[in-house]
């Protein structure tokens, strides 16, 4: 084919991939900056643009919130799906979880296990002064109980975020929680009784294992694709025949695999529950943490029955200590009022207040913004130091989004081990076995990249790799 046959931008495209090829680019290192290509090159922006485009759809480079356009790393990839158990599995809690809780809520410095930012990326000042401003105007709020739907300000605030969606939920749709965990139980209680099975993804939060413990479920595991997320496929099968009364997923960035959902198969997954009566119980909590250029649309901005009960909260993105979570129930909404009356009557309204006044002054929108930045840059740093520090075969995630990343380590390594020997050093990361209702995923482990890395945590982390290459040897 002649050259002038082909467009510009993929004229563009095919040059800069060679450069990656012949390795004149290589993974990790900075491109030069649009501008900076269209000078070079005597080209328009648009085609810069359309060229770069090309090349993310390719997979060779990505885009990092502020910081410009990187040649990715290819990192060797997990198994594409999950291969678990076809029956319905009753839950019972790994012993190992209490020792890994005691932990997460006594360590500091070099532990890469909680999943959630560092207080250090919060706006802590802005909150606290906001806080003492508002108890000087209202008082009241601290001797008050408060609407057990929760404050109108806040849920017409909420409301108006969806509209980025293309959704028309009102103030009137939203209920809010104590917390994501309070709203993902009161969507349990609305739609299942103890006994029933739920669909949930492989492998799973085991927050959301020790929810169907406690309301005596099972918990019938899908294939989840660690780029791609919960099979749609696997789960037309296993919603067939009626014998699943509920689905949970993570759409958007999951934990512990990172993975988004594309949304043909949110659409689809949505619709196809509709007709079959099966409640969707979407988990939405990581979906402001995406490196690209947009948010991805959660499953519920695809309802159109209001079989979606969409859950989500602002606890790991900017408020962790008010404990703010909301959610949309759709049809469900007059069943998940009486839940909440029943299980905590309501939010404390000074929080609440806060939340909003934070929401509407455009604080959270600043925060936010800066946040992903800062978790991008991270992310990529610990997959760049795993890469080195760990043995070779390890399986690393890439995630899109989120701030965890699941590791697969070589045959022969067991996690609770590595785990253990890791905690006596005084550093720590999570076990694969408490994403799995079976103990399974023994190899597997995930890191949370939600601490700076200080040279303290860079040796930690390359130390961590050194502990598993001698649980090898």
């Amino acid at each position: 084919m002649k050259t002038d046959t082909i467009p510009l931008y993929e004229q563009v495209a095919d040059e800069i991939a060679s450069t990656i090829a012949n390795g004149t680019l290589k993974p990790g290192e900075k491109l030069p900056s649009l501008r900076t290509m269209k000078q070079r090159r005597q080209v328009s922006m648009t085609t810069v643009q359309e060229a770069f485009g090309m090349l993310e759809d390719r997979g060779l480079i990505e885009a990092r919130p502020q910081s410009g356009y990187f040649v990715r790393r290819r990192l060797p990839r997990l198994p594409a799906a999950s291969c678990p158990s076809p029956e319905p599995q009753p839950i019972v809690t790994n012993p190992l979880l209490w020792r890994y809780l005691r932990y997460v809520a006594e360590s500091a410095g070099n532990s890469f296990a909680c999943a959630t930012p560092s207080a250090e990326l919060f706006p802590d000042r802005a909150l606290n002064s906001m806080m003492t401003h508002t108890l000087r105007r209202q008082p009241h709020l601290i001797t008050e109980y408060g609407r057990s739907d929760g404050l109108p300000e806040l849920r017409r605030q909420i409301a108006r975020r969806t509209l980025d969606w293309g959704q028309t939920l009102s103030a009137d749709d939203i209920l809010i929680t104590n917390g994501c965990v309070e709203a993902l139980n009161l969507s349990l209680l609305a739609v299942t009784q103890p006994g029933d099975v739920v669909a949930i993804e492989s492998p799973c939060y085991f927050g959301v294992l020790q929810l169907l413990e406690t309301r005596g479920l099972k918990g019938l595991e899908i294939p989840t694709d660690p780029v791609t997320g919960m099979s749609v496929e696997a789960l037309d099968v296993a919603t067939r025949y009626g014998g699943v009364k509920a689905v949970i997923v993570v759409s958007n960035f999951s934990n512990p695999l990172g993975a988004l959902i594309p949304e043909a198969n949110k659409r689809r997954m949505v619709q196809m529950l509709a007709e079959r009566g099966v409640p969707l119980i979407e988990d939405d909590v990581y979906g402001e943490f995406y490196f690209g250029r947009e948010r991805p649309l959660p499953c519920k901005a695809f309802d159109t029955t209001g079989n979606v009960l969409y859950n989500a909260s602002f606890t790991k993105q900017a408020l962790p200590g008010l404990r703010i979570g909301w959610m949309a129930g759709g049809r469900y909404h007059a069943e998940l009022q009486m839940q909440k009356f029943g299980m905590s009557f309501c939010t404390p309204s000074l929080l609440q207040v806060v939340a909003a006044e934070f929401l509407a002054a455009g604080g959270f929108d600043r925060h936010i913004r800066q946040l992903r930045r800062t978790l991008c840059r991270q992310v990529h740093e610990m997959l760049a130091l795993v890469t080195e520090a760990f043995p070779a075969g390890t399986r690393i995630t890439e995630p899109q989004g989120g701030f965890l990343l699941w590791l697969e380590l070589p045959e022969g390594a067991d996690s609770q081990s590595l785990f253990d020997a890791a905690l006596r050093e005084g550093i720590g990361f999570t076990p694969g076995q408490l994403f799995s209702p079976r103990g399974e995923f023994s190899r597997c482990m995930r890191l949370s990249c939600g601490v700076p890395l200080t040279p303290a945590r860079v040796a930690a982390l390359k130390r961590l790799g050194e502990l598993a290459h001698v649980q090898l040897s």
